[in-house]
Parts: C-alpha cells; structure tokens; sequence
C-alpha cells in the first residue's frame, strides 16, 4: 500500500490499484492543493478542513462519517473494489460532541493492512472503541491539540491501539502558522523510534516495524 501524505488530516491511500482520498482541506489552510482524482473520497466529518470533496477530480464514490450534514453518525460498512471501508462512532471532542460536534474513525482494510484514521478525534478511547477498532498496523493520529487531541492523549490513545506505526497528522506548520496548535516536533519530543519518511512511503506486512515506530511524514 502506498500513502501519501498531504497535509493537516488529507491522505491518499493507494492500494491494489483503488485510490482513496481522506479528509480533503480547503483553500483557507494553506497547503498546496494536491492533484488528485481518486475512486472514492472519505470525509470524517463536516467541518471545512477536512470535507471540501470538490478539491477531488474526476467522479469519486462519496463517503461520509456523518449523515444529515454531521448531526449523526453513519453506518459505515462499505467495499470499494478490494477495499473494505468500517467505521467507529467516537466526537470531536471531550464533551459527547457539545462543543465541537461527531467525529467517525474510519478503518481501510487492505493488501492484508489495517490502517486507522482518526479523523479530528477529541478524546481519549472508551473500551468499546477500541475493540471496535480491533487491531491497527497503521494509525493516522492527530497530535496538535486545543481542536483535537494533544500529544499526551495521543501517546494515551497510541498505547490503547498499539498500533506498529504511528503517523501523525493535524499539527502547525508554515501553513497554519496562527493557529493555537502544536508543532509536530512538541509530538515527537522525547519518543523512541522516530523515523522520518517522507510525504510518501509503502508498507506492506512484510515491512512493518517489529516494534512500534513513528513515521514522521514531513
């Protein structure tokens, strides 16, 4: 499987020749619009960083966490070609959703990986969801804090998962450089197996890390 990393919570996921489109910004973050036109686009929720589906080419399959413009959570069990695409109700914040809205954790299921986005999680996991969740090769974890967790319960939420490796996502950079969240280096401060692989990177079972690591993709 090929990811690749566009920047704030945006990913592509090549796998088995389907391309998938997670979480696409808009204009206002500021990071360059990538040239894209995938089989399907995943929008975690309906906020404007993470759903402008129009950024997409071509005429992608559509598919939602949330229903009824974000005020439920959908039921997410979808095949996209050799893809199976679940999803796992969890809110964009600590309060049930009262000061953020819902959130959906999408899981993608292929080429033998399981790779786990969290969408603008706000919150530490209950045990229902992390069984719901099952087991997790690749986790797409937001770190930056104050709109999503933080890295303490981020590193909390990475050991609840254990997943092999951890790619993070959702933190400043140039881009967003007035925003109240964190760097990616006040995630990464003092954690072991840190390996900085790029914007684009492969996995395959074969070639996750027998211990867990973190996969810095800037």
């Amino acid at each position: 499987m090929e990811v690749r990393y566009h920047g704030h919570s945006m990913f592509s996921l090549i796998a088995d020749g389907t391309t998938i489109v997670i979480d696409p910004f808009n204009d206002d973050i500021g990071h360059p619009r990538p040239a894209v036109a995938p089989d399907a686009v995943v929008v975690s929720h309906e906020h404007f960083d993470h759903n402008n589906v129009a950024l997409c080419g071509g005429s992608p399959k559509i598919i939602r966490g949330l229903s009824d413009g974000g005020a439920r959570h959908a039921a997410l069990d979808v095949r996209l070609g050799p893809v199976r695409i679940t999803g796992v109700p969890c809110y964009h914040d600590d309060q049930q959703g009262a000061a953020r809205g819902k959130n959906t954790i999408t899981i993608f299921e292929a080429e033998g990986l399981r790779v786990v986005h969290l969408g603008d999680l706000g919150h530490v996991l209950d045990d229902a969801q992390v069984r719901a969740i099952g087991r997790v090769d690749v986790l797409l974890v937001p770190v930056g804090g104050h709109y999503t967790i933080g890295p303490a319960e981020a590193a909390r939420v990475i050991e609840q998962l254990s997943p092999r490796v951890v790619v993070p996502m959702h933190f400043k950079t140039e881009a967003n450089a007035s925003w109240p969240i964190g760097t990616l280096d006040d995630f990464l401060r003092g954690r072991p197996g840190v390996r900085r692989v790029g914007a684009t990177f492969a996995v395959t079972p074969a070639t996750l890390p027998a211990r867990q690591e973190i996969w810095a993709p800037v």
